[in-house]
């Protein structure tokens, strides 16, 4: 065992037991870096990254290889998710040197801490046109010893680079005239108008880019033929609900398997909004059973939802998920149904994935469903509802078979940022979708992270697992949490939620913001200091911190009038107005909150007993309004749009400064909400 046992990651656990002597990330690796002369080997990755599992099985296990990382290296492990503010700082240098980044992150480091090499996945041996990791290790060894003062002019050079590439290059004052129109525009030159997505192999599910597109007439229609495709595909689990991570293919049939919280949580709400614009059921169904996914496999006792399950099942990707028609006769028989499934769910005897390093496990077949079942009735001349009831039963028979095989690991630590994402969704399902379990479910989440993860002076800590918070609480935390907090508010009419949302939005003003650069920086003022402090506006996998943190403000400045909040929110977008018309799919965060600023104010009170409201909000249910500011209460009081209102079960609905007469009437506030288009 070496010191990643006393560690909570469940990654870092992985390695406890490697002959490598790991340290976790922190002052005492490079101060042993120093007392030896040696350099650190910084090696970062996550609990389901599958090549991460490859690498590590290849080399971190094995005792020559290992014994020449212990003898010429302090070697340091760091979980990505634990540590996103590591990650970024060397993943800009990976990048920079490379061309290319991903994970198996692989870094050496000076004792100070300066990156001199980079690279990600090494195989043991010369292959793949890479070098063999253990030829490598002897290479930078020898360097470090032979050749000092060039790896220390190389350490500095790139270190300078990762600050140049690190600082915030503010755009002009205003935004350019068409600036939503021109995202638009610049969407649809890489929109795949027949398979759905953007771009070629592989496809992201891009979330973010998504609800962007959602709120405008002129690209909705990219949006909602994406979500389509992709609930047809592979990459949804068409038995036990959820997306995984994303398709290797441009159809959207084969996924990298591993599922992330993240993903699921986003796409939710993303299926949500494109049910208030079409009120097609297939997205409610899409809804309902990603969140059964998160309740089922994701969320843990104390109401916080874990991180994310592996592509892997012993050692072979997709196995849990994948079938033969055979295993499918075995669980329905050989009769029509078993007949209806194969057909349903694409499965033929010859399959369509293989996992390439595992070809001894055989050809199997990913679920997926080209044609919609109210098709197929037609098809076949049967009544749709006989036939969904048929396949329903057929897929609860087989989802109850899969949950007996082997199952992929589960990484259970929490993270506050990615629950804020899972708060928001379940939070606004139960307001659109009218259903209390989901609600429950929010609150609960709500009183964990109060619980757990907020500390006395209210920031919050990034990361919780067996009963230990850890890790200073970075932007993304506190942004998206309280993003969670107001849709939290808006389903529940409770303001101590969108209260503490604006106490979050007092620590995002007053530790990330820097009012020189026009951003906000990731981490705040009390946290380590790394090599620089980086701002984060492009949205990787989750809405990045910058998206986030103008999304709240104009929340905030809605709810409570606040207009530095919106002059902060306003100057962040113009600070990444260029990046944003550069590369557009990058940033759909940032034009989420570009179109919120150009919005009309919307405000919408519900005021009453909640049984009272209840007819009211289920109208309000039905209506995508991305930007207004809903404000459920009993009374009127505690906000500007409540204040001196009468309820009894009563609808304002305003635009501006100018309202609609008061209206008890479901009916007529439908017609409200109809004219707000």
């Amino acid at each position: 065992m070496n010191r990643l046992a006393r560690e909570t990651s469940p990654y870092l656990l992985q390695h406890a037991d490697n002959p490598v002597d790991w340290y976790p990330w922190g002052e005492e690796a490079f101060a042993e870096a120093r007392r030896r002369d040696v350099p650190a080997l910084l090696s970062i990755g996550y609990s389901t990254c599958h090549w991460c599992h490859v690498m590590a099985h290849e080399s971190f296990e094995n005792p020559e290889t290992a014994a020449r990382m212990n003898a010429n290296f302090v070697c340091i492990k760091v979980d990505r998710e634990e540590r996103p503010d590591v990650d970024s700082v060397y993943m800009t240098a990976t990048q920079l040197m490379t061309g290319q980044g991903g994970w198996p992150m692989t870094v050496f480091l000076t004792p100070d801490r300066k990156p001199f090499y980079a690279g990600t996945y090494f195989p043991p041996e010369d292959r793949y046109g890479m070098p063999g990791f253990r030829r490598l290790l002897a290479s930078v060894a020898h360097a470090w010893q032979e050749d000092r003062e060039k790896v220390q002019g190389n350490a500095q050079a790139l270190s300078e680079h990762v600050r140049e590439a690190s600082r915030p290059r503010r755009s002009a004052e205003d935004l350019p005239e068409g600036f939503l129109q021109r995202g638009v525009e610049n969407l649809r030159r890489v929109y795949d108008a027949d398979l759905g997505g953007f771009g070629r192999a592989p496809k992201f599910p891009a979330p973010t880019t998504l609800d962007f597109l959602l709120t405008r007439p002129d690209g909705r229609d990219m949006a909602l033929h994406t979500l389509r495709q992709m609930g047809r595909g592979g990459i949804y689990d068409q038995l036990g609900g959820g997306f995984h991570r994303y398709s290797v293919d441009e159809r959207w049939l084969v996924p990298h398997f591993e599922k992330m919280l993240y993903d699921n949580a986003q796409l939710t709400r993303t299926l949500l909004r494109a049910w208030q614009y079409t009120e097609d059921p297939e997205f409610a169904r899409l809804t309902r059973e990603t969140l059964a996914y998160l309740e089922r496999e994701m969320l843990g006792p104390l109401g916080g939802f874990y991180s994310a399950q592996d592509a892997d099942t012993n050692g072979v990707e997709g196995l849990t998920f994948t079938w033969t028609r055979e295993e499918i006769h075995a669980v329905l028989g050989e009769g029509p149904d078993a007949d209806l499934a194969l057909r349903v769910y694409g499965v033929t005897g010859e399959g369509n994935f293989e996992d390439p390093h595992r070809p001894d496990a055989g050809r199997r077949n990913v679920l997926h469903a080209p044609t919609p079942p109210a098709e197929l009735a037609r098809d076949l001349g049967e009544d749709p509802a006989r036939l969904q009831d048929r396949l329903d039963t057929a897929r609860m028979h087989l989802l109850e078979v899969r949950a007996t095989r082997p199952q992929p690991g589960t990484d259970d630590k929490v993270l506050t940022s990615w629950n804020g994402l899972a708060l928001a969704a379940f939070a606004e399902a139960a307001r659109v979708l009218g259903d209390a379990h989901y609600l429950n479910i929010a609150v609960g989440n709500a009183e964990f992270v109060r619980e757990q993860l907020r500390l006395p002076d209210g920031t919050l800590r990034h990361t919780f697992k067996d009963g230990e918070a850890r890790v200073e609480g970075l932007l993304e935390d506190h942004a998206l949490y309280a993003l969670g907090l107001i849709s939290l508010y808006q389903a529940s009419g409770d303001l101590g939620y969108l209260e503490w949302a604006r106490e979050l939005w007092n620590v995002v003003r007053r530790d990330f913001w820097d009012g020189e650069a026009g951003v906000f920086h990731s981490t705040g003022g009390r946290a380590e200091t790394l090599l620089t402090r980086q701002a984060q506006g492009f949205d990787s996998a989750v809405l990045s911190g910058n998206a986030a943190a103008a999304l709240l403000g104009l929340w905030i400045s809605r709810y409570f009038g606040d207009e530095e909040a919106e002059r902060l929110a306003r100057a962040t977008i113009r600070s990444y107005a260029d990046d944003m018309l550069a590369a557009a799919g990058g940033f759909g965060g940032l034009w989420q909150a570009a179109a919120f600023l150009e919005a009309p104010h919307v405000e919408v009170a519900l005021i009453g007993t909640p049984k009272e409201r209840a007819p009211l909000e289920r109208v309000l249910g039905r209506f995508p309004l991305p930007f207004a500011a809903l404000a459920p209460a009993e009374y009127g009081e505690g906000l500007p749009v409540l204040e001196g209102r009468p309820g009894n079960g009563t609808a304002y609905v305003c635009v501006g400064h100018t309202c609609d007469l008061p209206t008890q009437d479901p009916q007529g506030l439908a017609e409200q909400l109809r004219r707000l288009g």
